[in-house]
C-alpha cells in the first residue's frame, strides 16, 4: 500500500505506518500535477493546502482513503469521496489544545497591545520611548471579564477551561445542545469540575468582553454588520478558526470607530494572500494560520492519523 503524505505528516506518524507496512512517500506534488499523479497511491493525507475535490477524486479510481490532519474537511469533497467508497478521516481532538493557547496567546497580547508594541518599539523605542509607554499605559486583565466561545466543540471547550482558570466568566453558544460541565486538569494532574453557562448566539454577542470563534464553515459570514453593532463597546475579537466568519470589511470600520478594541486573525478571508488593510491594521494582532502548529499537537495528529489508516485497512 502507498500513501502519499501531501502535505507531510510528523515523523512519528509516518514511522508507525512504515512499520505497518505501507510505503509513505512524504514529497509534495502540486496541485496542478496531481490529476496526473495520485493514481499512484492507495491513500493521500493532506493538511489544509492540498485540495481533494470531486475531479481530483474521479482522477484516482484506485483512491482508497483520504486523511485530513487536523479539524476541518473544507478542502475535501467528503460526501462525494464516500459515496464513491473511499474511507475519508480527520483528527478532530489532536490540534485542540493547541489552538486553544493560540487564542490565549491573542487575548493576552490584545489587552496589552502586544501586537501594536511589537511593531513600533523597534522603530520609535529610542526616541519615543515615554509617549510609547504612555500610549500603552491602559491595558486590563482577563480576570473578571466574560469570555464568549461562539461553537463549543473540543477546541471550543479546551478555550473554557484556560478561561477558567484564568479566573473569567464563560458564556457559550452552539448550535446543538452540548454538555456544559468541564474537567479541568491542573498542575500534579489534579482534578476539579467546572461549568459554563449556556447562551444564545445573541447573548453571547451582547454580554461578551470577548468573543472566540470555534464554529465550522459557514456559507456566509457569522459576524458582519448587524452583528458587530450589538457587540459592547471595546469588545475584543479573536478568529483561529475558519477565514469567512467575520466580515473582514465590516471589522476594519469597527475598529476604526473605537466599538471593537482589537481583533486577533490566525485566518483569514483570502489565505495565502491576506488584504493589505488587515496585515497594516495597528489594532489587529496576526499569526498566519498557526493554530495547530505545535511540535506535540503535530505529533499527536501524526500518530492519530496514522493508527486510524491502519485500522482502516486492517478492516
Amino acid at each position: 500500500m502507498k500513501i502519499l503524505a501531501n502535505d507531510g505528516i510528523d515523523p512519528a506518524g509516518k514511522q508507525l505506518l512504515e512499520e505497518a507496512g505501507f510505503i509513505v512517500d512524504t514529497n509534495n506534488i502540486p496541485q496542478d500535477e496531481l490529476p496526473a499523479r495520485l493514481n499512484e497511491y492507495d491513500a493521500i493525507t493532506v493538511r489544509s493546502a492540498t485540495k481533494v475535490r470531486k475531479a481530483l477524486i474521479d482522477a484516482a479510481p484506485n483512491l482508497k482513503l483520504i486523511g485530513r490532519g487536523g479539524v476541518g474537511v473544507d478542502n475535501i469533497d467528503v460526501d462525494y469521496a464516500k459515496e464513491k467508497g473511499i474511507g475519508v478521516y480527520n483528527t478532530p481532538a489532536s490540534s485542540s489544545l493547541s489552538v486553544a493557547e493560540l487564542v490565549f496567546g491573542h487575548l493576552y497580547g490584545g489587552v496589552r497591545f502586544l501586537y501594536d508594541s511589537n511593531r513600533k518599539m523597534p522603530v520609535e523605542g529610542a526616541t519615543n520611548f515615554n509617549g510609547l509607554k504612555k500610549a500603552y499605559a491602559k491595558g486590563v486583565e482577563l480576570r473578571g471579564k466574560t469570555l464568549g466561545i461562539m461553537g463549543f466543540g473540543r477546541i471550543g471547550r479546551e478555550v473554557a477551561k484556560i478561561a477558567i482558570g484564568v479566573g473569567m466568566e464563560v458564556l457559550a453558544y452552539d448550535l446543538f445542545p452540548f454538555n456544559s460541565e468541564l474537567e479541568i486538569v491542573l498542575g500534579g494532574g489534579h482534578k476539579v469540575k467546572a461549568s459554563v453557562k449556556s447562551a444564545s448566539f445573541e447573548e453571547v454577542l451582547k454580554q461578551s468582553d470577548f468573543i472566540s470563534l470555534h464554529t465550522p464553515f459557514v456559507d456566509k459570514p457569522l459576524i458582519g454588520t448587524t452583528e458587530l453593532e450589538l457587540l459592547k463597546k471595546g469588545v475584543g475579537l479573536v478568529n483561529c478558526s475558519r477565514g469567512n466568519l467575520i466580515e473582514e470589511g465590516a471589522l476594519i470600520e469597527a475598529l476604526n470607530s473605537g466599538k471593537v478594541s482589537f481583533a486577533a486573525l490566525d485566518v483569514f478571508e483570502n489565505e495565502p494572500t491576506p488584504r493589505q488593510d488587515i496585515l497594516n491594521h495597528p489594532k489587529i494582532s496576526l499569526t498566519p494560520h498557526i493554530g495547530a502548529a505545535t511540535n506535540e499537537a503535530q505529533e499527536r495528529i501524526g500518530v492519530e492519523l496514522a493508527s486510524l489508516i491502519i485500522e482502516h485497512f486492517k478492516k
